[in-house]
């Protein structure tokens, strides 16, 4: 859940050079002619092996910046959340006749230890798809430590196969896919990348600078251009589509979960988002300067579901539904997980509860984040998805 306990907007840029990987970064700049689109930036502060903030081996997910993490998300707050989801996907394996998991991002193992527990011999195998080595590693160790009987089943993968079968859970993935930012300026939309400030190399910093956008290059949406404020800054995501067209082309039968923050098209691109959707996280703290502490802080923006709705279906997928995390949980029986739990003291159950008011409140996580459901093979009633619908609004 990359929501902070505080902003903090006066993040100071150091010199490039005091970083390998903002050094690294600069070098490619140079390399590109003194500029470089936003996409590659944050593909190399997030991805660069063993530099960027989530392939450097740091700890990005805890509960508090005391223990050195940056954010939290469902799986950490409570088993509850895992428990819950497990149930529908369940009803996806039986619904589709497959017997593996495939989970892309897995954190800190968390989520694959719930679902590992509520699945057990349901599943033949679970796939976990994560490009940091040192989350593999904690990912190991917690599931040997909470199902070693269990744990033969669990494989490891950096990319995709040519064919898979099964169903796919996606728990705020989408977010960390690097995007395109354009930026309007009155007359024209324009591509926002970066590039070095004009001091002598040693003191460099990153800088945002624009170019004229690629022909046709703009926002999805059918808003007249001028109904934008100049300054008007967004993104576009075409590699998180990319993914998921992939994804549905390679499965020869199966079912999808993507849950994540964000909105349908018509309201991501309202004119009124001047500012965009890009945010970083470091030590549950959030800026607006991806261009500062490169490879140390998270670099995010909310999911366009209707992109994402649109590439699933054009690859092969049928879209399930689509509805908020709290619907979602608890069509899927949150509550009586909880009431199944059978806390020890009343402390624990006050925990346990408080656990679940955040991921289904308004003003937590269970509006901000949705979730969208797709399927290839027999189309059914998806059980997250009974009541709350929303895929009219795609």
């Amino acid at each position: 859940m990359r929501r902070p306990t505080n902003s903090d907007h006066s993040v100071v840029a150091a010199p490039v050079s005091s970083h390998p990987l903002g050094d690294l970064i600069a070098h490619e700049i140079r390399e590109r002619g003194g500029w470089m689109r936003f996409e590659r930036f944050m593909e190399l502060a997030l991805y660069t092996p063993g530099l960027g903030y989530y392939s450097g081996g740091r700890r990005v997910l805890g509960h508090r910046p005391q223990d050195g993490s940056d954010f939290v998300t469902a799986p950490e707050l409570t088993p509850l959340f895992g428990e819950t989801l497990a149930r529908q996907l369940v009803q996806a394996l039986e619904a589709t006749g497959t017997d593996e998991i495939w989970e892309f991002g897995a954190g800190t193992g968390a989520l694959a230890v719930q679902l590992l527990g509520e699945l057990g011999d349901r599943i033949k195998r679970y796939t976990i798809v994560d490009l940091s080595g040192s989350l593999r590693d904690r990912q190991h160790q917690a599931i040997v430590k909470a199902h070693p009987q269990m744990a033969h089943k669990v494989i490891w993968a950096d990319s995709l196969p040519d064919e898979l079968a099964g169903v796919v859970i996606g728990n705020e993935v989408l977010d960390a896919i690097p995007v395109h930012l354009l930026t309007w300026n009155g007359k024209a939309w324009l591509e926002r990348g970066v590039a070095l400030s004009p001091e002598p190399e040693t003191a460099q910093r990153f800088v945002w600078a624009d170019r004229p956008a690629p022909e046709g290059a703009r926002p999805p949406t059918e808003h007249i251009d001028d109904v934008y404020l100049p300054g008007t800054v967004t993104e576009t995501h075409g590699q998180a589509e990319a993914f998921v067209a992939t994804l549905a082309q390679r499965m020869t039968r199966g079912a999808a979960f993507f849950i994540d923050y964000g909105f349908p098209e018509a309201e991501y691109y309202l004119p009124q988002r001047t500012g965009g959707t890009l945010m970083c996280h470091h030590a549950h703290t959030a800026d607006p300067d991806p261009l500062a502490m490169v490879g140390d802080k998270d670099i995010t923006t909310h999911v366009n579901f209707t992109g994402i709705a649109l590439a699933g279906q054009e690859a092969g997928w049928e879209v399930l539904g689509y509805t908020s995390q709290g619907r979602f949980l608890t069509n899927c029986g949150l509550a009586e997980a909880l009431a199944s739990t059978g806390q020890a003291s009343t402390a624990a159950e006050l925990k346990s509860r408080a656990a679940m008011q955040m991921l289904v409140a308004e003003h937590e996580m269970g509006e901000l984040f949705k979730v969208i459901g797709f399927v290839k093979g027999p189309w059914f009633d998806a059980i997250g998805f009974a009541q709350g619908d929303r895929t009219h609004t795609l």
